[in-house]
This record gives structure tokens, C-alpha cells and sequence, in this order.
């Protein structure tokens, strides 16, 4: 195996490790291909991480190995890379890296990170997101085709409530939407705000979307993913490497491309070209913040008029006031 090679990030020498190791055997890709892949969209990844709490999704052998997620920073942190404090639902409390040059993205690459995962938040408010993330998540017997005729219809609905949003491929089947919002308000009230909002897109697409939480209430449907909001919730950032056998990439999309897009068709060896030629497609989110008082009154509304409170968090999250009992419902009707 080859000694390790030193690159030149922006004028920052990051050294890489093993970069002839495999990372994907299907398709031959190694550790300096993942390298050469993120110096390539340096600037697109960097502006989805930038000051962000990131957390890395690190695959040391490859995607056929184990894998982990690395919350708290790894020890040996360069002196250049920050970090901030975050709370989690328990409690307890971690230092995260906040990217702020592409050098932390190759960094983190040589130790096997592939998919970063960043709060909806900065360094300097740790507790008042600046993004909602509307994750649209095709169940057994639905399809990409699915979440993207959910997402033009959440497009239409977003733009009635003064919003707009910026879609990208999950890398894998789903479809993920933002929405630059003002951070002025809790993750509660973000996670409220999706939650009107999946509401809303079920009521417009009966039998085609739900916001059920048990997987044995959602049938085939799209589900919006609403706990993707909750605390210490993330989802794989725009353009990051997803440990799939072809090393498909989660990638920005024009709303245009949508119909014809396959996710398949965006990858670590042909998403540089595209980059090249296209530029950041969120890089219009910058300078951009919606006020999410429309949303929130929404919700306030579906409780008032339809009786629709609070959703179940997820289990390791502490419960809620109004929350709904978080027994399974075929286990809750056997007693």
C-alpha cells in the first residue's frame, strides 16, 4: 500500500493516509479517489458545513467494513479547525468540529469520513437553527419518482406560506428539501413547523404521503420525516459521499431536474463534472432567511380547528408535553 501522499488544500498541507486502500470495491474507488472527489466540490461541501457542528460518518475499511459515527472531536484536532459545544436530548453535553476551510473536509476524509452530518445550526447560537430540513423518505413500494412528486407539491405549498426551498437527492432513494430560515426560534418550534408543513402535504396528497411515525401505520407512501428536526437529529450534507456500493453522492438539484433525475445518476465520478459546470446550486440559500411565524401559525391552527397536537420524538428523546403515548399501536391494542 502506498506511503502517505500531503495535499494542498487551499494552501493548507492535509496529509492522507493509505490513499490506495479500497473504499468501494464495486467500483474500484480508493481513499485518494474520496480525496480528489471533495477537493473537486471543495467549496459546495464547505458551504453546507461552515460553522456548522459536524458529526462524521467514518468508515476506516472501506464501505464493506464497520463504520461509526464520531460526535465528539477526534483527539490530534488541528489548531486550525474549531470546535463548539452541543447539547444532546440526555443532557450530556460534546465538543463537535465546525468546518470553516476545506482543509477540515480532507482532514476528515483521511479518517475514512465519507457522509458528514451537520447540525441545522452555527457555532456562535448552538440552539436556534438557521435551516429546515424536510426529509422526504419513499416507504416499501414507493420510489424516488414518489418523493418527487411529493416535493413538487411541498414546493407549491412552501411558496403559499412565503418560503422557498432548495432540494438535493439523499443519496439514496428519498429526496431532502431546505429551507433557510431566521434562527430566532427553538428546535421545537423548527420541528413544529415541519411537522404543519407534512401535515399540510398529506391533507393535498391523500394516499400518497403520511406523517405517521410507526412504520406499520405508513403504507406506501412518502414519509416526511418530521424527527429529522428534533435535537441532534442530522441528515447527510450536500454533496457528501453516501457509503453505498456505486458511492453515490447527496446531491443539490435544480427543481427542473427533478422529473427526469435518477439518484444513481450522481456519484463520486461523475458529480465533480457537474460541479464544474453547474457551481453550488444552494449556494442561492446564502443570504437567504424565511421567518417561520407562517408555519407556526399553521400549526397552531391544525390544533385549534383539527385537533392535531404534538407528534412522538424519538426514543432517546425526553417526553414531551401533549406528546402521545409511544407504544407501538398493534402492541398498545394487545392490552
Amino acid at each position: 500500500m502506498a506511503t502517505a501522499v500531503e495535499l494542498d488544500v487551499a494552501g493548507r498541507s492535509v496529509r492522507l493516509s493509505n490513499p490506495d486502500k479500497v473504499y468501494f470495491p464495486e467500483r474500484g474507488f480508493t481513499k485518494m479517489d474520496v480525496a480528489q472527489y471533495y477537493l473537486a466540490v471543495a467549496d459546495g461541501v464547505l458551504r453546507g458545513l461552515r460553522d456548522r457542528p459536524t458529526t462524521l460518518q467514518r468508515f476506516p475499511d472501506g464501505v464493506n467494513g464497520e463504520f461509526f459515527y464520531q460526535k465528539r472531536a477526534p483527539k490530534g484536532l488541528p489548531e486550525w479547525l474549531p470546535t463548539a459545544r452541543i447539547a444532546f436530548p440526555s443532557g450530556r453535553s460534546a465538543d463537535e468540529i465546525c468546518p470553516t476551510e476545506p482543509a477540515a473536509v480532507l482532514w476528515a476524509a483521511n479518517l475514512g469520513c465519507l457522509t458528514f452530518h451537520p447540525w441545522p445550526v452555527r457555532r456562535t447560537d448552538t440552539e436556534h437553527p438557521d435551516e429546515l430540513r424536510i426529509d422526504l423518505d419513499p416507504q416499501p413500494g414507493t420510489d424516488f419518482h414518489d418523493a418527487v412528486r411529493a416535493a413538487h407539491e411541498l414546493r407549491q405549498l412552501l411558496e403559499e406560506y412565503g418560503l422557498q426551498g432548495w432540494p438535493k437527492t439523499s443519496g439514496g432513494r428519498g429526496l431532502h428539501v431546505y429551507v433557510p430560515v431566521e434562527p430566532r426560534w427553538t428546535f421545537t418550534d423548527a420541528r413544529h413547523a415541519v411537522i404543519a408543513l407534512g401535515r399540510a402535504l398529506e391533507q393535498r396528497m391523500p394516499g400518497k404521503v403520511t406523517t405517521a411515525w410507526w412504520k406499520e401505520e405508513r403504507g406506501e407512501k412518502i414519509f416526511v420525516d418530521y424527527n429529522q428536526m428534533a435535537r441532534d437529529r442530522t441528515i447527510a450534507s450536500a454533496y457528501s459521499v453516501r457509503a453505498r456500493p456505486r458511492a453515490t453522492v447527496s446531491t443539490p438539484l435544480r427543481w427542473e431536474e427533478l422529473d427526469a433525475a435518477t439518484p444513481e445518476d450522481f456519484d463520486l465520478g461523475t458529480v465533480p463534472a457537474r460541479f464544474a459546470e453547474l457551481g453550488d446550486l444552494n449556494a442561492g440559500m446564502d443570504g437567504r432567511a424565511f421567518s417561520l411565524e407562517p408555519l407556526l401559525e399553521l400549526a397552531e391552527r391544525q390544533q385549534r380547528d383539527e385537533g392535531l397536537g404534538e407528534m412522538p420524538y424519538p426514543p432517546d428523546h425526553p417526553k414531551a408535553a401533549g406528546e402521545p403515548t409511544r407504544v407501538q399501536p398493534s402492541r398498545a391494542r394487545k392490552h
